[in-house]
This record gives C-alpha cells, sequence and structure tokens, in this order.
C-alpha cells in the first residue's frame, strides 16, 4: 500500500512552539498563589530518627504547614507498590518494604525524605527547613553492588537476610551445564553495568491542588504514562475512587523512564494543597535530583560462553547481581529480569540460562532508563563474543556471522524467552561494515600509530522487545473524533515527551483516512479527558498506538460508507472508500470524510442505528511484541599518554519495521546513542563507604556533549513486521541498546597492542590511563 504521509521526514509541529519558548511545562502552569514544597532529606547513608521537633520551623515567616512521617495525614496514607512480583531464594513471594511518602523510624539512603515544609517562597520553606531539629543515629551502609550480600554486610530488612531481595532464574539450567561441560572453549568475562541517572533536562516537577467541593485532587507533573500514576495515587496512595484523581502530564523535558512513576514529592503536593487550601508546586533542584531521583543499571555479572571447535555457539550462562536500592520502585524489579531474552542476541545459541539476584542497597531504588534491561542484554552477548573471538583465535566479524539466524528460519524461537517475528540480520552487519569501509581500518589504525595514537574497531549486533511483554503487548487507547464542522482529534492514550507524536500520528491518521495533516490536532496526557491509557515507554508508541487507529479508522469508514449511501440514496455495499472520498463504484459522485462527518450530526435513516456523529475509539493491543534489531560499529581513537578517547565514526543500520517519519527515527537513534556512550566514557553515580554521594553535581558526574561525537551515519533497512498493520516495530530505544557494547569493543580493540582484553565502564581517561600504565607494567 502506498502512503502520501507515512514515510516522509515531516518535521515536528510542536517544534514551534518549543523553540519560541512556548512550551507549557509543570512550572509554567502554577498560579500566582501556589506554595512552594520544600522536602528535608536524610544527610546519611543509613540512620535512625531518633526525633524531630518542627516547632521553630512551623512558627518561621512564610511558613503554612510542616509535614513529617508521623503526621496524621501522612501516616494514613498507603504506600508506593512494586508492580513486578518475583521469589526470595526460598521460593516465597519477595519482600517488599514499606516505600512510604515520608520516613519514619529510619532513613535509608542519602535523600530519603523525613519532612516537608510549606511555605510562600522557596526561600522561605528552605529556611524553615533549616530550623527543623533532627536527631539521628548515624548507622552502617552497605552501597556497593557485588559485596551488597557479603555475610558482613548491614542488613537494610530484617526479612531479607543478606540483603537478597529476589532470585529469578530464566532458561534451562542443567541444559546449559550439560553443553558447557562439552564444549571446546569456554570464556568468561565479568563486568559491572555502573549506575547512572537520567538527568532530564526538566527536572521532576510537580503541582497539585484539591477541590473541597468535589474532594479531588488534580496532578499537573511532567510524565511517561499519567494513567498508570492515578491509578497508583487513587488504589495505593490515597485509597479512593480513581474519579476522584486527575493526572494532567503537559510538555515533558524528556521521560527516559524516569518518569514513570509516583514519587514521594508528588504525593506530598497533594497532601499539602488539601491541608492549606491553595495549590502547591514543587520543583526539584539538579543537586536535589541527583540524591532522590531514581538510578538505574547498576549491575555486576559474569557472562560465559561455551563454543565447540568451529566457533558454533553451544550455551551461554548469565549470573548477575542487580542493585535495587533500599526500596522497591513500582518497575524496579523489571528492569533487571524482564528484558533478558535479549541475551540471546541474533544468534543460534541451543541453551541459555540467566539467573539474577536483586540486592537491597542503601542508595535510590533504581528504576527503567532507556532501554531498561536491553542494553545490559546486549553488552552481555556482545561482549563475550568479542572475547571469544581473541582468546580462541577467530574473526570477531566472521565468528558472529557463523552463528547469526537467517531470513528463512523466521519466525525464530530462541528457547530462551523471545521468538522473533522476523529480521535480516546478516544484511545489518554487512551494510554496517560497509559503511564502516572495514578494508581500510587496517591504514587508519597505522596513521594513528605513526600519531602516537591507538585507533580501535568495535561491531555490536542488536536486537531487542518493543511494545512488549512477549508475546502479547500491553493495550492501548486511541480516539478518532470528527466535530460538526469537520475537524478531525485524534486522541491517545500514549504520551509524548521529545519524540513527536503530534506529527507521526498526524501522519498516520491523515494517511489512514486521506485527510491533509492540518486537518488532524493529536492531544494526550489529561486521564479526565482520556480515561485510559498504558503510556509511553519500551519504544511501545507507534506500534500500539497505530493498531488501535487502524481498527478506529476502518471502523469509522465503514459508518462514512452507510451515510454515503443515504447521502447518495444507493445501497451501501456499492459505496467504496480511497484518498479521503466516498463515491458510488464505478461513478464520479463522491462525498469527502469532512463532508460525510458534518452529516452524521443531521441525517437520520433507519441504516444508522438512531446515532449520531462520527468518531471512534478502540483500545486494543497488536498480535505480539516485535524486536528491533540492528548493527552498530564504531571507530576510536586513544591517547596513550592522557588516555582521553574520541570517537572517530559511528555507523548504525537499524531495522525498525517501517519508518513513519525517518527524520524522526534517526534523531532518537542520534540521541539514544549519546546517552549510551555517555554511559560508557562519562556517566557513574558513586557513593563513598558511609553512603555518601560522590558525584552530585555537574562538577563530578560528567555528561557527554556535542563535541565529542562525530557526525552520525544512519541508515534504515526496512523489515515489516507482520504483528500490527502498520509493519512498525519501534525505534526510541534502539540507539542505547547498541550503543554501550558497540564503544566498549572499540576501545578494547584500540587496547589490545598491550594485552588488554577489557576495561570497565565508564572507561573515563584515567581509567584507560591507569589501565595501560597497570598493563605496561605487568608486561
Amino acid at each position: 500500500m502506498s502512503y502520501r504521509f507515512i514515510g516522509k521526514s515531516l518535521p515536528r509541529t510542536e517544534d514551534l512552539r518549543l523553540v519560541r519558548g512556548l512550551g507549557r511545562y509543570t512550572a509554567d502552569l502554577a498560579p500566582r498563589d501556589a506554595l512552594r514544597l520544600f522536602v528535608v532529606r536524610s544527610p546519611h547513608g543509613a540512620a535512625r530518627i531518633l526525633s524531630i521537633d518542627v516547632t521553630e520551623a512551623e512558627k518561621m515567616p512564610g511558613v503554612h504547614l510542616v509535614l513529617t512521617g508521623e503526621h496524621p495525614e501522612i501516616a494514613a496514607l498507603g504506600t508506593i507498590q512494586s508492580k513486578v512480583k518475583r521469589q526470595a531464594p526460598d521460593g516465597s513471594p519477595n519482600f517488599e518494604p514499606p516505600y512510604r511518602i515520608l520516613s519514619r523510624e529510619r532513613a535509608l539512603y542519602v535523600g530519603d525524605p523525613v519532612a516537608a515544609v510549606f511555605a510562600e517562597t522557596l526561600d522561605q520553606a528552605n529556611d524553615a527547613a533549616e530550623a527543623i531539629a533532627i536527631e539521628w543515629e548515624a548507622l552502617p551502609a552497605v552501597t556497593e553492588t557485588r559485596s551488597a550480600a557479603d555475610a558482613d554486610a548491614p542488613e537494610l530488612w530484617p526479612q531479607s537476610p543478606r540483603n537478597i531481595c529476589f532470585v529469578f532464574d530464566a532458561g534451562n539450567r542443567d541444559a546449559v551445564e550439560k553443553a558447557m561441560a562439552a564444549a571446546k572453549h569456554k570464556v568468561s568475562i565479568t563486568y559491572p553495568v555502573n549506575r547512572i541517572t537520567a538527568v532530564t533536562m526538566e527536572p521532576r516537577t510537580a503541582l497539585g491542588s484539591y477541590d473541597p467541593v468535589a474532594e479531588a485532587y488534580t496532578l499537573h507533573c511532567g510524565l511517561q504514562n499519567p494513567h498508570a500514576v492515578r491509578e497508583s495515587l487513587a488504589n495505593d496512595i490515597f485509597r479512593i475512587s480513581g474519579n476522584r484523581v486527575r493526572v494532567v502530564a503537559p510538555d515533558v523535558g524528556g521521560g527516559f523512564g524516569l518518569k514513570e512513576a509516583p514519587f514521594p514529592e508528588y504525593v506530598l503536593t497533594l497532601v499539602g494543597a488539601k491541608l492549606v487550601g491553595r495549590p502547591v508546586l514543587w520543583a526539584a533542584e539538579r543537586g536535589e535530583s541527583f540524591l532522590s531521583d531514581f538510578h538505574a543499571r547498576d549491575n555486576f555479572s559474569t557472562t560465559t560462553l561455551g563454543l565447540d571447535a568451529h566457533g558454533n555457539f553451544l550455551a551461554l550462562k548469565v549470573e548477575t547481581t542487580a542493585n535495587i536500592g533500599a526500596y522497591i520502585s513500582p518497575m524496579g524489579l523489571h528492569v533487571p529480569t524482564n528484558n533478558l531474552g535479549g541475551l540471546a542476541g541474533v544468534y543460534r545459541t541451543p541453551h541459555i540460562h540467566a539467573r539474577v539476584t536483586g540486592v537491597f542497597s542503601n542508595t535510590p531504588p533504581t528504576s527503567p532508563y532507556r532501554g531498561a534491561g536491553r542494553p545490559e542484554a546486549t553488552y552481555a552477548i556482545e561482549r563475550v563474543i568479542d572475547l571469544a573471538a581473541r582468546q580462541c583465535g577467530f574473526d570477531p566479524v566472521e565468528l558472529r556471522r557463523r552463528n547469526l539466524i537467517s531470513p528463512d528460519q523466521m519466525p525464530y524461537n530462541t528457547n530462551f524467552v523471545f521468538t522473533y517475528d522476523s529480521g535480516e540480520f546478516e544484511r545489518n552487519m554487512d551494510d554496517a561494515l560497509e559503511l564502516a569501509e572495514l578494508k581500510g581500518f587496517a591504514e587508519r589504525r597505522k596513521e594513528s600509530k605513526k600519531r602516537g595514537k591507538l585507533r580501535g574497531i568495535g561491531i555490536a549486533n542488536a536486537i531487542e522487545i518493543s511494545a512488549g511483554p512477549a508475546p502479547a503487548p500491553n493495550p492501548e487507547s486511541a480516539e478518532i473524533k470528527f466535530d460538526q464542522t469537520g475537524g478531525v482529534t485524534v486522541s491517545m492514550g500514549t504520551h509524548s515527551h521529545g519524540q513527536g507524536h503530534e506529527i507521526t500520528f498526524a501522519q498516520i491518521v491523515a494517511d489512514f483516512l486521506g485527510l491533509d495533516i492540518g486537518d488532524v490536532r493529536v492531544r494526550y496526557g489529561d486521564t479526565d479527558g482520556i480515561e485510559f491509557g498504558t503510556g509511553t515507554f519500551g519504544s511501545r508508541s507507534v506500534i500500539t498506538g497505530s493498531n488501535s487507529l487502524r481498527i478506529s479508522a476502518d471502523r469509522l469508514i465503514e459508518r462514512g460508507k452507510k451515510i454515503a449511501a443515504v447521502h447518495f440514496e444507493a445501497d451501501a455495499g456499492d459505496i467504496v472508500f480511497e484518498a479521503g472520498q466516498f463515491a458510488i463504484a464505478g461513478t464520479d459522485r463522491r462525498i469527502g470524510i469532512k463532508d460525510v462527518a458534518k452529516l452524521s450530526y443531521t441525517m437520520r435513516d433507519p441504516s444508522l442505528g438512531g446515532t449520531f456523529g462520527f468518531a471512534d475509539k478502540t483500545i486494543a493491543a497488536p498480535k505480539a511484541a516485535t524486536f528491533p534489531n540492528g548493527c552498530h560499529v564504531c571507530e576510536v581513537e586513544i591517547d596513550p599518554d592522557t588516555g582521553v578517547c574520541q570517537l572517530q565514526t559511528y555507523i548504525v543500520v537499524d531495522d525498525v519495521g517501517r519508518v513513519v517519519n525517518p527524520m524522526l527515527v534517526k534523531g532518537q537513534v542520534h540521541g539514544g546513542v549519546v546517552q549510551g556512550v555517555g554511559q560508557i566514557l562519562f556517566e557513574d553515580i558513586r557513593y563513598d563507604e558511609d553512603g555518601q554521594l560522590l558525584t552530585g553535581s555537574f562538577m563530578d558526574y560528567a555528561m557527554p556533549r556535542a563535541a565529542h561525537f562525530p557526525d552520525f551515519i544512519c541508515k534504515a533497512n526496512e523489515v515489516l513486521t507482520p504483528m500490527n498493520p502498520l509493519g512498525v516495530k519501534g525505534a526510541g530505544e534502539a540507539g542505547t541498546v547498541g550503543a554501550l557494547a558497540a564503544v566498549t569493543n572499540a576501545i578494547v580493540d584500540a587496547l589490545s597492542p598491550y594485552g588488554i582484553e577489557h576495561i570497565d565502564m565508564p572507561a573515563t581517561p584515567e581509567r584507560i590511563w591507569r589501565t595501560i600504565k597497570d598493563a605496561t607494567a605487568a608486561r
């Protein structure tokens, strides 16, 4: 089927307002009489709260209210709930610690909220916070992932001995051990996937209000899934009917997984608004974000690959310790366990087993961050393949090629969680290597050596699930509504926070119904106007949204045929629809869809079932999840005297199914790669042994900048999936999924003359320099 708009690089319609400063973010919506909230946080990694005296703070100028965990309104609230359940080591349900809005009795990480001050201005709230007298008893803390379960580590919760929250197994352990015993080669690599934080351009912000007449709360907040947050607030926290909680997500300055969940501060704005009778605004400062945002990644793993003498993969084993923090975030247990299927990669590996042990620590909870387990899985398989090639004498490209799944094997059951629907993995790799000019790499390496530099090239084949979980995606809501003037409003249960949904869904609806882009208005983000939505995460929006839109569009077309038949005084079976026009087949009698919509509000005929209007709403899910895939090739140059690593080229060949808007997909790939490279080269959340955050500002937490990157070379290989009407696969996380492994493989290749086989992330200049020095000394 040909399309007028789908497949075209149309500019984002929302950019016009955003670049002119006309975006409406949460803080922009605060009325003049809004109070300001300041949250008092624990300065200790672990401590008992012996007493809190707020008497002096309550007397401070401008102060309206001071809350602690003991206040009746706070004590009566429910707790933030984990949405994913796992099993403790003994097979019982994992212990879920009480994740309260304000901590009582103990604080378990630096930044744990213990009191809240509501005042006329932020300065007044801050001053009053300093007047709160808190008596602490400091306790030992543990923050390091690999030692959290040690016998002598301080325990956070007695209900979880040795800090072990859960143990999760996937795959056949016995089959893997048997295959490993028969393998000619067994190659292992042990490594961390370090802790990072999302650092969204717009820090977390919330505006709470309360209507005493309706007894209803309204939360304005930058969120990726306002409906899920409404559900948590209503069911888990306030324990009231959902129709008494309205959540509005306006423009959002970056989400990346951080903005999927309810946070204590959001609840505090609502409680304060109810008690004081005025709206309450809370806006995190950047330093506060480093302390209080959910963090991400933070795993320590050992991956072992078994191969036969010819390099055929026989078995893969992965053992991971995952740091989940002091409490469990709503999706904290999802990240280390639900995307393990990516460990299979794009390869035929008969036997795979993974075991994940989740541990508590005196750190903020971890939660999804762009990729949410997918980059970690790709990193595991692609790093161990590179190491196997080095240790066993195989060419890294040919070793991959030997084990790739071929198109004629699709659909392919990996026997480890996922069944891939489609893909041409070898084509991706060949195209990426051609764009990378692999044949000329040896000469480029020689030229770098003449200048005293080290040059390396790395490859990573990536695959991920999108619109999961497998096999069936979660449903999504979409409504197409024509008003009596013929105008079209599309209401989506997804949310846009930078992806360009407004133009993307306008392109889709315009093509489905033969409209112009300007005819379509797209809205989202208000739970009062859109009663159901799953949200935007996991590269799911276009897959699930277009599926629901296709169903609604088809139903509107069928209704339109009946209206047109009455208008023409013809039989509905003789009406055809094409390019926005209803016509009597074989004639030139036709009427546009917007005119049919106008007629629908006045036309009376028994064939129309006694109903008026021209609208349709669908809540549906596609047939199954999809599996975007691709190949990343990165080339780096390293100065051995300083350890500085510079990216020379970065190539991505992606199969994201049908590309609805190539410009937007390319932008998503660019952004994802940058975030992956940021983790490999710069970003690192670090704590000392007492639980104090060492990287709590941009002076310590380094971020990637434009100057760190070459021009990206991107190519799309469109292999349409049969799992949804448009054949789309999802693109939002593709860049991050492949970047971690590709860049690390390139760095290790550059350092290979020193006999270096691995370097931990982040590969900062200091770490690279020390690794070279240590390798030189060892030799």
